[in-house]
């Protein structure tokens, strides 16, 4: 009986039943990391150049902005009318449960 085109869909190609190569050692150096970034397309090297940019951009400004601007609250402040505010938030609660009860 010959196999059915639905059923040769299921059957693994030539290429998966081949072994699979085996790829170099993994890169342990830094100078045969280096080595691997002749590998890189060269189409690449723009587009890393720009993320690259951007992102060094970005933590500049937001370094920047937190180093310039003192308007920022970087720590909390007043922590006793954050501990009242809080109490006072938990007795709100406590009256709301015994309304529900």
């Amino acid at each position: 009986m010959y196999a059915t085109r639905a059923l040769r869909m299921f059957r693994p190609t030539t290429r998966m039943m081949r072994p699979v190569p085996k790829e170099e050692q993994s890169a342990h150096t830094v100078s045969q990391r280096l080595r691997r970034l002749k590998r890189v397309p060269p189409e690449l090297w723009p587009l890393g150049i720009v993320v690259a940019f951007a992102v060094s951009a970005a933590v500049y400004s937001s370094l920047r902005h937190f180093m310039v601007d003192k308007t920022i609250r970087l720590k909390r402040q007043n922590r006793a009318a954050d501990a009242h505010h809080g109490a006072h938030h938990e007795e709100h609660q406590e009256g709301h449960q015994e309304e529900k009860h």
